[in-house]
């Protein structure tokens, strides 16, 4: 009976050790574990990507070597023309026609998008029409067909259809070179934002307007503070590329002799013969404006990214303070799992 106790006492004080090591262990502070978070986090050596690096590096070492060195590109010509007021003054018209034809062509583009998803085939089928038809016919000669449009009709009036006509207008004095290229851009831009909006209306989840309908909410109330902030999201990304290409296919109104910036270029190299320069010349402002464009472009898609989980790319300064070498820890990152996890639970 005695041995029994005994060896009942000598395990119950064995489990008591035990559970005041668990104890002690489970209550250590986090000061004891410092010394192994703020060891620094390294990389192994990456030979394949220190390799590629190495290549990249003397390739674009040769590539400004023949631009610095080779006098064919004739630096001082570019320097001397790049600000010229000429060249200036065909850079604004490239951006007023750019801004008018953008405004414009998103703005009817929008309401094709409206008429395509409508449940009647009198409006979806005439905007299939128009974006089947200016999406198949190449801008250059739209351009051009609006630029002649007075060899089709003389005069262009307003009355009653098919009746008495009010007011009259001449073909020639009304569509000049500047109204055909903004009719003609716009038009032809109007068919592929007209899908660019229509693909994000449809990326809109169905049950937001079903929720929007059991508010009571009007319908362009549900699409103006609805549907439209989050197809944005989706129409951003693909805006911006047409107003950069938009941008460049400005350049195609030099048929119909506008002083843009590409009209102005090929004007004073075939003055001077300075081909190559002035191409330059040309290649550094298209350079500058699409640059701002896709700037102002991520500040966009950052703005109408908010709330949303996904990130949104990275923009020109993230990338540059990507390129500096930051020493990351441990207890760094640690620190900002916390201050992360103690947001969320706020």
């Amino acid at each position: 009976m005695t041995e029994n106790i005994t060896a009942q006492s000598r395990a119950a004080d064995a489990n008591g050790e035990v559970s005041a090591a668990r104890a002690t262990t489970a209550t250590r502070p986090d000061d004891d574990l410092d010394r192994y978070l703020d060891l620094p986090v390294t990389s192994g050596l990456r030979v394949g990507r220190w390799c590629a690096v190495a290549v990249v590096g003397v390739l674009l070492a040769m590539a400004g070597h023949a631009l610095v060195t080779n006098p064919a590109w004739d630096w001082p010509t570019v320097g001397a023309y790049l600000f010229s007021q000429t060249i200036v003054s065909a850079v604004w018209l490239t951006l007023q026609l750019t801004a008018i034809s953008l405004v414009l062509g998103f703005a009817l583009g929008t309401v094709l998008a409206l008429m395509r998803m409508s449940g009647t085939v009198l409006l979806s089928g005439p905007a299939w029409a128009y974006v089947w038809f200016f999406r198949s016919v190449p801008l250059i000669l739209q351009l051009l067909f609006w630029y002649n449009l007075a060899l089709l009709y003389k005069e262009l009036s307003i009355g009653v259809p098919f009746g008495p006509s009010f007011v009259r207008f001449g073909t020639m004095d009304l569509i000049g070179p500047t109204a055909a290229a903004v009719l003609g851009l716009s038009l032809h831009q109007a068919a592929y934002a007209g899908e660019i909006v229509r693909g994000g209306l449809l990326s809109v989840d169905r049950f937001q307007l079903e929720a929007a309908e059991a508010l009571g909410l009007p319908r362009w109330t549900q699409l103006r503070r609805i549907v439209f902030p989050q197809a944005m999201r989706a129409i951003i990304p693909n805006a911006g590329n047409e107003l950069i290409g938009l941008v460049k296919g400005t350049s195609v109104v030099y048929i119909m002799a506008l002083p843009e910036l590409f009209y102005q270029v090929q004007v004073i190299y075939n003055r001077n013969g300075r081909v190559v320069a002035l191409l330059l010349v040309a290649g550094v402002w298209y350079l500058i404006i699409t640059t701002v464009l896709s700037i102002l472009q991520h500040f966009v898609e950052r703005h109408y990214g908010r709330g949303v989980a996904r990130r949104t790319p990275a923009g020109p300064l993230e990338v540059l303070r990507s390129l500096v070498p930051v020493g990351v820890s441990a207890r760094g990152r640690r620190n900002w799992s916390d201050r992360g996890d103690g947001e969320a639970a706020r």
